[in-house]
């Protein structure tokens, strides 16, 4: 069903209308979380489901969303936000460290808040694929600003004379791959490993990728 979206107006409760807005639109997500991340899934949820989870009714939805795909849009972008932020609040402190010092300090930020609720690696690595067209632009749209991210401390460290200059974007893309795919794993169980094992693993393989084979640091991180 598509939904109505209309723009509240006038204050209420002494909060303004853009507020009210706003914390109708964190309890829909916060409830899409749960429901989505967890169970039923995105594909078992409806839309008076998440409305009652939400505690809000389905007319407040059709004025947030207009269809709960919005909804997994919006959440798949948010939790995607979390992770950077963290990643970038640490890149920040890191600048000044030896590469392999940065990569691990950066990619244990990661790797932290996408792990720390299981809910985000599934609306991360699950529930996004698969859904549609659009939603699978969006996931490999986010996927490809990570790939910048890295490449651009890769770039960074080639300006330091840390790595060779070449193109890295290939070889960072199957990165990425690696870094979804092994993350995935682990928090299902599938891997044998405390997760700054699997940390250690993820910047052995980026340092493999930057530096030569016969570089101390590869062995070494």
């Amino acid at each position: 069903m598509a939904g109505r979206i209309k723009a509240p107006t006038g204050r209420y409760g002494g909060k303004s209308a853009e507020e009210r807005q706003a914390e109708r639109r964190r309890r829909f997500l916060d409830a899409a979380l749960q429901m989505f991340g967890d169970a039923p899934g995105y594909r078992s949820t409806t839309v008076a489901a998440l409305s009652e989870a939400a505690g809000l009714s389905t007319r407040q939805f059709y004025e947030e969303f207009r269809t709960l795909e919005d909804v997994l849009a919006a959440l798949h972008l948010q939790v995607n936000g979390w992770a950077q932020e963290a990643v970038l609040a640490v890149a920040v402190d890191a600048t000044d460290l030896p590469l392999a010092e940065r990569a691990t300090a950066i990619f244990r930020a990661y790797a932290a808040n996408v792990t720390s609720d299981p809910r985000r690696i599934r609306i991360t690595f699950v529930e996004i694929v698969g859904v549609s067209a659009r939603m699978e632009e969006q996931r490999l749209a986010r996927r490809a600003q990570w790939i910048d991210l890295v490449c651009a401390e890769v770039a960074a460290a080639v300006a330091r004379g840390e790595a060779a200059p070449r193109d890295y974007r290939l070889a960072v893309t199957a990165f990425i791959g690696s870094v979804n795919g092994l993350l995935h794993d682990w928090s299902a169980g599938w891997v044998d490993a405390t997760l700054d094992e699997v940390v250690d693993e993820l910047v052995r393989l980026l340092l493999g990728i930057i530096l030569q084979p016969s570089d101390p640091r590869i062995a070494g991180a």
